[in-house]
């Protein structure tokens, strides 16, 4: 059941990114971006995704309280009274009205049916943040934080993933690299802030490295260690690769952004694991709940003083230098022509690489 939700969560984020990206992509001149060509049935297919996948939580709760109200009773009492299902009925609705919008219409047509799709997805966003652990901590302020920060990371993802799976030739790379460079540093820092702020809702000051004693904490220094590798290959398909299009017109970049969006969908899972995980208000009391997540306790196998610190040993900064060597092994890839698929290696060894080199230096 856990890797069914991870593995749900992920295509839930894939199917806001490919929708938003879309949309914007479209709005966008083409002189400015490649010549693209989105089937509708992965626009349909995203938007169904949306719905079905935003139910899974809702399912979870169900499947939890069913033997004592029994399933009828259960079903209308989370749709009607929980938080959770009063949003997902909210996004079946918009999710089912954008479904009858798009099947008529074709994107390229007109960039009204693109604009009134991007709407609609915004909308699905704020629903979503709405119903966010970060809402029901602060209010609107959590709501407003949840939102940016999903609506940043689909809108640079979703471009991303649009581009480099639906183009049909890599013409304007140098006009498209001109304004999407910009729009993902801004997502990027958006994304940064709002991170930071959204952390600070869900643990203390001070409690992320303590945070890794339990899964929650585990799943979120995995996913920030993933981060790095998406930031190599950023620098990749931003800099190098405009660099190399300025001395060969016809090196195809495309095959580079898709190697990008695959790190995407490992952030997304690992976001989907965190997603499963409680968000520890209080170590403490989290730990006595549910326990020492079980790679630590690999690594910390007896009683642990909190708070946890840093103490590196050879083994721990050997580690960090090797991490750091994978690391820019992703950037020589591309720059000594070696096979693509090997900076997908390095970047999974970059992450076991630091994830080891941090759990032996605490």
């Amino acid at each position: 059941m856990f890797i069914a939700n991870v593995l749900s969560e992920a295509l839930l984020y894939l199917c806001f990114s490919i929708l938003l990206g879309s949309f914007i992509v479209q709005l966008v001149p083409e002189k400015a971006r490649p010549q693209i060509k989105i089937p509708k049935g992965i626009l349909l297919t995203a938007t169904l995704g949306v719905a079905f996948l935003s139910f899974v939580p809702v399912l979870k709760i169900i499947l939890y309280l069913y033997k004592d109200l029994g399933v009828g009773m259960t079903i209308k009492s989370v749709l009607l009274n929980f938080e959770v299902g009063k949003s997902w009925v909210r996004t079946a609705v918009i999710s089912f009205i954008l479904l009858i919008f798009l099947i008529p219409i074709r994107l390229e047509k007109k960039r009204i049916f693109s604009f009134i799709g991007l709407i609609f997805t915004i909308i699905l966003i704020n629903v979503r943040g709405s119903a966010s652990h970060a809402s029901s901590i602060a209010g609107w302020q959590g709501y407003f934080t949840h939102s940016t920060h999903f609506l940043a990371v689909c809108t640079w993802i979703g471009i991303l993933v649009t581009v480099g799976w639906f183009s049909k030739n890599h013409d304007n790379w140098q006009r498209f690299l001109k304004w999407f460079t910009p729009v993902a540093v801004s997502c990027l820092v958006l994304i940064a802030l709002t991170g930071f702020d959204l952390m600070s809702y869900t643990m203390n000051e001070g409690d992320y490295v303590n945070s890794w004693s339990l899964s929650w904490g585990q799943a979120l220094l995995l996913k920030h260690l993933a981060i790095a590798p998406l930031l190599a290959f950023a620098f990749i398909n931003s800099i190098l690769i405009r660099k190399k299009l300025s001395s060969d017109a016809a090196f195809n970049p495309l095959p580079w952004v898709r190697l990008e969006s695959v790190v995407v969908l490992l952030i997304f899972s690992m976001t989907g694991a965190l997603g499963q995980e409680s968000p520890p208000h209080n170590i403490q009391s989290t730990l006595s709940e549910s326990g020492y997540s079980p790679l630590f306790t690999f690594f910390h196998d007896g009683k642990v003083t909190f708070p946890l610190y840093f103490s590196p040993g050879p083994m721990s900064v050997g580690l960090f230098i090797l991490a750091f060597i994978f690391l820019g092994m992703i950037v020589l890839t591309f720059t000594k022509k070696a096979p693509k698929m090997m900076s997908i290696i390095m970047s999974i060894l970059f992450i076991l690489a630091g994830y080891l080199a941090l759990m032996l230096a605490v």
